[in-house]
């Protein structure tokens, strides 16, 4: 049970022009205060129009790249990629951030990151989140609990106890929604909030005076953005936000993930706009790789290999990471590495080193790159993840002095999308059907973070699963046998991995194929998944 909200208001007379149409939860009425309505709905009033705008230039700039246009950095912003400036100095708190835990704002899963020894704990209520209604709200209530570090969870099956350890825990970061979602359950004046607005107003109103009373600050990650102009808007949001409720201006702190190919184009530009309130840039690696798939799904030439041959070493996911490293030690922010998704196992030791081995490689480079920290998925890698940054940079808080100048990418470095020498298998395919009816059948159920063979699965995976199939089927792709990959191939193979899963076991297998072939079996790329998934929600 969570402790709630002393003395919570009980009345459900919400604010003019408000609506909820969830059904209530446990502390619904601890989260949902008609002030804290009032708040994000005076947000929302005011920035949704822009939020709406630049949905509507996402579809603008689609149609072009759809035609064959190739983006390039811009060149109205130059003088801002040319020009000698810095952004704000980061709180005490998040000058070091080796390692970053990630997961959903789940109880049990909150306590253990940030008891993990991690240095920052992103809570998380998007791509690892299913967006439940209840987990919408009670993961308010739980970041309510973990802020005045009361948070308590008991497991009613193993009878065992979890709370916050004495001492230092991570620092605790919120990842709000992507700009393209809205929160179905909150109208405002008849229409649904949007779900960005609603995430970061909530926690901010009921947490931030007093994460600032205990010496931290309201912090968040960014997710999802495509341009400088999305940047701005948060920005305008964080302004207003911090007049409304009295904090002074430059508290908020955010991360941005670099985790679409159009902002990897305009990271100058977004630290500029964020500039005092920003701390740093992540590789947001697997949203990128989707990302590159969704940019250019109907350019031939960029057609992508299985999903295991992407990896972190191929030309253009080098070049964007590396860059990043570049831009952001020139402008004084912090480089964070991208997801090691490997989850170790407690009872199979050869799957065990296998994690570790890959895990190893992948932040030794990143270290050694210059990032100033990385994120892993469990917490059984902090230990390991720690020692390989301790061991890079000694006694440093971070490595912002390396200023990588070797590094000479350009925006057609960003743009050359394609692993050479990559090939498709059928085993390949059967995967990335198999993984996502998987993880859809999960997120039905209200699991957003799924482990599958020793992989740790978000909707981010998801999507580049479905969209190489997609994009493999649009371009007439073949298999390594050469057998092309059609409709028809596709439809046979889902129909074997669908019949192995149900004789597993049953669930919404059937739900979450008929949301997969909604996904592959169309003429027109769905820009996400959840647009398409969302409804099936209990």
């Amino acid at each position: 049970m969570s402790l709630a909200i002393p003395n919570p208001p009980q009345e459900t007379n919400y604010p003019d022009g408000i609506e909820i149409l969830g059904a209530e939860t446990p502390n619904q009425t601890s989260i949902l205060t008609p002030d804290a309505l009032a708040f994000v709905a005076a947000l929302h009033r005011k920035h949704n129009p822009t939020r709406e705008k630049l949905l509507a230039d996402r579809q603008t700039r689609k149609a072009k790249l759809t035609a064959g246009e190739i983006p390039g950095y811009l060149p109205e912003t130059k003088d801002i990629r040319e020009g000698d400036w810095k952004v704000a100095p980061v709180p005490d708190d998040i000058q070091k951030r080796w390692v970053e835990i990630t997961g959903p704002v789940e109880r049990k899963m909150m306590i253990n990151a940030l008891n993990s020894g991690a240095n920052v704990f992103m809570a998380d209520f998007e791509d690892s989140l299913s967006p439940t209604w209840e987990n919408a709200v009670e993961g308010q209530m739980n970041c309510y609990d973990a802020v005045r570090r009361v948070i308590t969870f008991t497991d009613p099956v193993k009878n065992k106890h979890y709370e916050l350890k004495d001492g230092e825990i991570a620092t605790l970061m919120v990842r709000p929604r992507g700009w393209h979602l809205v929160e179905p359950r909150v109208l405002v004046d008849g229409k649904p909030i949007s779900a960005s607005i609603f995430d970061f107003g909530l926690y901010f109103f009921h947490n931030a005076k007093e994460l600032l009373e205990r010496g931290t600050g309201p912090y968040y990650y960014l997710a999802k953005l495509e341009s400088h102009h999305e940047a701005r808007l948060w920005n305008d949001i964080f302004v207003d936000a911090q007049d409304m409720l009295g904090t002074g201006q430059g508290k908020i702190r955010v991360t941005v993930l670099i985790e679409t190919i159009l902002a990897a184009l305009e990271m100058d530009e977004i630290l500029y706009e964020l500039r005092d309130h920003i701390a740093g840039l992540n590789a947001g690696r697997w949203d990128y790789i989707f990302s590159a798939i969704k940019k250019f799904a109907t350019h031939s030439d960029m057609v992508l290999p299985d999903r295991g041959q992407v990896t972190m070493t191929v030309p253009f996911m080098r070049a964007y990471t590396e860059l990043m490293v570049h831009t952001c030690h020139k402008r004084g922010a912090h480089a964070i590495g991208g997801m090691a998704a490997f989850i170790p196992s407690r009872r199979d030791e050869e799957v065990n080193q296998t994690a570790f081995t890959k895990v190893r490689a992948d932040k030794e480079r990143e270290s050694a790159d210059g990032c100033d920290g990385t994120w892993v998925a469990h917490p059984d890698l902090v230990p390991l993840v720690y020692g390989i940054f301790q061991e890079q940079l000694g006694d440093k808080l971070h490595q912002k002095d390396r200023l990588r100048e070797d590094v000479a990418y350009t925006d057609k470095d960003i743009v050359n999308v394609g692993v050479p020498g990559g090939t498709i298998t059928e085993e390949g395919l059967r995967v990335n059907i198999r993984v996502s009816l998987q993880y859809l059948e999960a997120w039905l159920h209200g699991s957003g973070a799924v482990a599958l063979y020793n992989l740790m699965e978000d909707t981010a995976t998801a999507e580049i699963s479905r969209a190489q199939i997609w994009q493999w089927i649009h371009h007439k792709a073949t298999l390594a046998d050469g057998r092309p990959i059609t409709r028809e191939l596709y439809k046979t193979i889902r129909a074997e991995e669908y019949d192995a899963l149900v004789a597993n076991r049953p669930g919404k297998f059937k739900e979450a194929a008929d949301i997969f072939d909604q996904l592959i079996l169309t003429d027109e790329f769905v820009d996400f998944l959840t647009l398409i998934a969302i409804p099936y929600l209990d």
